[in-house]
């Protein structure tokens, strides 16, 4: 059996206009279901309690985190095949099991609440939190320059659609990064960052669920400076050891020196 859909459009009208002078809503909302997904996974949709929906109008929304921005993925009306908007064509799949979606590639962009709802006798909803997790970072050592006193690394911080670049000075005490530390918010509404740490340079991506990052410490691209630490706790260790040894000289005279003057006193008392 087929519905006209302007019949059916009013009939969804009807109800919402005597549920607004009723003072009550039609919404019935369940739990937010929370599922979190690595970029370029798929994630299923399942509608709870899919039964008996054949006379029903079905609808996935999709509410974006970052632009608060709502629009409708795939709708079921009653007696149709499902129809997928634009932006989803080619991104969605149909189980077997009817009205349940399968979203693929997921990216940052596609955080956000997922939505089914239900126009019926009664209205239903079954809602889940998206969040799909950064994906991971690599930290590139671009080009290494060195001379007698210092050592220059240039390197590239990078995700799957971000970059920063960074140059990082070390002389024969300390290391210091160009400019401080380096950061930019992606397309995806993450957070990219490059900077230094005890000797180590770090590269950073996170959101508000997950993180990632790529540690490359600069003692294997400066072994000039690494070699200049060494040797530099290698002269203090014989300083000390010196140090240690003449104050144990010193300390065998003074007491021979005691012990002598003890015993030549001794003797003149004898004679």
């Amino acid at each position: 059996m087929k519905y006209d859909k302007h019949l059916f459009f009013f009939y969804i009208w009807s109800k919402f206009k005597l549920a607004l002078n009723q003072e009550c809503t039609i919404w019935i909302l369940g739990a937010v279901t929370p599922v979190f997904v690595q970029k370029g996974d798929d994630v299923m949709l399942n509608l709870t309690e899919a039964d008996d929906l054949e006379y029903s109008a079905v609808f996935w929304n999709f509410n974006n985190k970052s632009s608060n921005k709502e629009s409708v993925l795939v709708r079921w009306l009653p007696g149709t095949e499902p129809q997928v908007s634009p932006g989803y064509r080619g991104r969605i799949e149909f189980t077997v099991k009817k009205y349940c979606v399968k979203l693929k590639t997921l990216q940052e962009t596609d955080s956000g609440v997922y939505t089914a709802q239900v126009f019926g006798d009664d209205k239903q909803t079954t809602q889940y939190n998206v969040t799909v997790q950064v994906s991971p970072v690599k930290l590139t050592v671009d080009s290494v320059s060195s001379s007698s006193d210092s050592c220059n690394l240039t390197v590239t911080c990078s995700t799957q659609d971000s970059h920063i670049n960074s140059t990082f000075t070390c002389d024969n005490k300390t290391c210091s990064q160009e400019g401080g530390e380096r950061s930019e918010v992606t397309t995806s509404a993450a957070s990219l960052r490059v900077y230094l740490v005890n000797d180590s340079i770090t590269c950073n991506h996170s959101n508000q669920v997950s993180w990632t990052k790529d540690v490359t410490k600069i003692q294997g691209f400066c072994p000039r400076r690494h070699g200049k630490i060494e040797k530099q706790n290698n002269q203090r260790i014989i300083k000390h050891s010196l140090e240690s040894i003449l104050f144990s000289i010193g300390l065998i005279i003074m007491v021979s020196a005691v012990i002598s003057i003890h015993v030549m006193v001794k003797l003149k008392k004898q004679k």
